[in-house]
């Protein structure tokens, strides 16, 4: 079957009020971008559809890879687009449906919907019509409740539009619509999840990593690298800022004992970050903290080391529990390198015993201690960028 346009469906767009043509603009030229060298394809926005018009020499499953990848697309479908004419719409789902290659298929339930309300059929006459085509000419049953497949037909205002086979989205928002953020990256399971998370609520990220050579590796940060590369495959590339965190890290431990390391640590890190997020005019921080999965996650903690910046800090994993934090990760194919065996900065001094409920006052004591202003300047200064583009 050779079909004529992928339907693209706007979902939680079109939800919005005045901002709506915005959002779908947004949406509209990541398209563009992401198809930018398939010049055989046309495009035609609507204001709750976006069609792409195929050629016979247009890869599918390669355009369907890309749209499944872009933010902000609830579904699209592969449509055969017809006059509206109810005989010719039979006789083209009759067609498509004969084009099903798998034998294993029986039932069948018709779906129409009008946005035409001059059609001078209302849908169940349409549903009727269109099954009784299908009925006649196949062995193939109607089964309203448990259908194999469905065959949906929308008679718009400039013609009819048939398919029967639908892809799911990303969903949410069109990258860029959101904003920007300061993802924090450590290279295990987590943060590229809430990258991810962030990336569909339109929001681009930008990503900070602490690295402490020679205690950690530089197997770690290529770890790190090939998560973002993970993420780009939304985003398209991500700027990459490799903060040196061994002096002030080190710094850390000499003062605070096993108990405030974690806390001051962390500390040390929301400082950093939000200095280099108001360099890379981020909007945001972006965290994989999950409450209460170790340590320095306990509300306790997290208030005391929310006190150091007024950045708004994001956790978008906040209420996840390890499994289902897992589960996505499996799913955006990050998982297998999160859990490749390079440490991070976070794991390589494992405290036995560290505070749940630190203290303000005693992690001011502890910082009094050194002079931390001048390590992290030294820190932000000695950063290396680079930026992470799909391969």
């Amino acid at each position: 079957m050779q079909y004529d346009v992928i339907m693209v469906r706007y979902g939680e767009l079109t939800l919005k009020g005045k901002n709506k043509r915005s959002f779908i603009d947004t949406l509209a030229n990541n398209i563009y971008l992401s198809f930018a060298d398939m010049k055989e394809l046309s495009f035609e926005k609507q204001y709750d559809r976006f069609y792409i018009k195929l050629q016979t020499s247009s890869d599918i499953d390669e355009i369907v890879k890309r749209l499944s990848k872009i933010p902000g697309i609830h579904n699209f479908s592969l449509v055969k687009k017809v006059d509206k004419d109810i005989n010719k719409i039979a006789d083209v789902a009759l067609e498509i449906v004969q084009s099903i290659d798998n034998s294993s298929y029986s039932l069948f339930k018709v779906r129409a919907s009008r946005t035409d309300k001059n059609f001078p059929l209302i849908s169940d006459e349409i549903n009727r019509e269109v099954a009784t085509k299908i009925l006649k000419n196949t062995n193939y049953r109607v089964d309203v409740h448990n259908p194999d497949f469905v065959i949906k037909v929308e008679i718009r205002l400039d013609a009819a539009y048939l398919t029967i086979i639908t892809y799911d989205g990303l969903g949410g928002l069109p990258l860029g619509s959101s904003g920007k953020g300061l993802l924090m990256i450590s290279g295990g399971i987590d943060s590229p999840v809430a990258g991810y998370l962030m990336l569909k609520r339109g929001v681009k990220i930008k990503a900070i990593h602490f690295s402490s050579p020679p205690y950690t590796s530089d197997m770690a940060v290529f770890k790190v690298k090939e998560l973002l590369k993970k993420l780009a495959k939304i985003q398209g590339q991500a700027r990459f800022i490799n903060i040196p965190f061994t002096k002030l890290q080190l710094a850390i431990y000499d003062v605070c004992g096993d108990k405030y390391a974690i806390t001051v640590m962390r500390r040390m890190m929301y400082r950093i970050a939000s200095i280099v997020a108001d360099n890379e005019k981020c909007n945001c921080i972006i965290t994989g903290e999950s409450i209460g999965q170790v340590a320095s996650q306990t509300l306790d903690s997290l208030k005391v080391i929310n006190e150091v910046t007024n950045k708004v800090i994001i956790r978008p994993l906040a209420t996840y529990d390890k499994l289902d934090i897992i589960k996505i990760s499996k799913e955006i194919e990050t998982y297998e390198t999160s859990i490749m065996p390079y440490e991070d900065c976070c794991t390589i001094f494992d405290p036995k015993a560290p505070a749940t409920k630190p203290k303000h006052d005693e992690c001011l004591r502890f910082e009094s201690k050194f002079e931390y202003e001048a390590l992290i300047k030294e820190a932000i200064e000695n950063a290396s960028i680079e930026i992470i583009n799909l391969d």
